[in-house]
């Protein structure tokens, strides 16, 4: 069992402070805003887009920040997290608390004046409910913790659309349905294979509490919806039938990856793996392709 690595209170390094944001999720939070501003009808100034998207970012890393101080006790008991700043005791409890609040109001104050009212009222919605809804509640409290808890990962690119100046609609309800769809087979897969983390920890995840078969028959069920949802944003007229060719072909391969999981030994713990390898690709292309899509758009059409 890891242990937290006890040390004499230091001042963290910007390295480590950094690393309690988590910066792969920052790095899709602004990917997949940065496309809801592409798609969005709006026309918003680079400049106030590119700040917005740093506002977006830092308050996705508070949040980030706020979860690793509230999680550091299951952290240090977990092969996947034990490594993180806190569990190894390279920033203190009170600093970390400290860096998620303060970005959390900054990045709040900077997207409302960059991105409107609109856009910084749900990024402060977005921070307090991954924060402290999903991580304080959720997490530890229910099964269904990631499926209601990944709406926190599917606001950025609605976040985005507002900044860009659009507004709430039919368009960036559909962008939010790709993600939220998404996040319980992306999810489930992994915690098939870390089951034994999540058992030791007493986080009741879907397999600990249901089992694997049930997780599967739940895996494969949303990689239906996933498959679906994907190609909407051409049936609504926010892409081209392009991109919809190319969401048919990833979300056949999605469903393939399931239905293997579906039928797979439990002890085979590959087969998950590589869903859950899959399920990052598949999101950064389908978002690739709806960017792609609405930044050569007015080329194509003559515009």
């Amino acid at each position: 069992m890891a242990q937290v690595i006890t040390t004499q209170p230091h001042l963290a390094s910007p390295g480590d402070l950094f690393a309690l944001m988590k910066p792969r999720v920052m790095s899709l939070v602004i990917f997949t805003a940065l496309v809801g501003m592409l798609v969005s009808p709006m026309d918003a100034h680079p400049i106030l887009m590119i700040i917005s998207l740093l506002a977006i970012a830092a308050g996705a890393g508070a949040s980030g920040a706020i979860n690793q101080w509230y999680d550091r006790d299951i952290d240090a008991q977990m092969e996947r997290t034990a490594n993180r700043p806190l569990p190894q005791g390279l920033v203190q409890p009170d600093e970390a608390l400290s860096l998620g609040l303060i970005i959390s109001v900054l990045s709040v104050l900077v997207l409302y004046f960059t991105g409107g009212a609109s856009a910084a009222a749900m990024l402060a919605f977005t921070i307090f409910f991954y924060g402290f809804i999903y991580t304080v509640w959720l997490k530890r409290s229910t099964t269904q913790n990631i499926v209601i808890g990944g709406a926190a990962g599917a606001f950025p690119p609605v976040i985005g659309w507002l900044a860009a100046g659009g507004d709430f609609g039919l368009a960036p309800a559909i962008l939010f349905l790709i993600i939220f769809a998404w996040t319980p087979p992306h999810f489930w897969a992994l915690a098939l294979v870390r089951n034994d983390d999540y058992t030791r920890v007493g986080v009741p995840m879907f397999p600990v509490i249901h089992g694997f078969k049930a997780t599967k028959n739940q895996i494969f069920i949303y990689a239906l919806i996933v498959a679906v949802a994907g190609m909407i944003p051409t049936l609504i007229g926010l892409s081209s039938y392009a991109y919809m060719a190319l969401s048919a072909v990833l979300g056949l391969r999605f469903v393939m990856l399931s239905w293997a999981v579906w039928r797979s030994d439990d002890a085979d713990l590959q087969t998950p793996m590589a869903l859950f390898r899959f399920s990052i690709l598949y999101l950064f292309l389908i978002f690739l392709g709806l960017g792609l899509d609405a930044a050569i758009a007015p080329f194509w059409m003559g515009t």
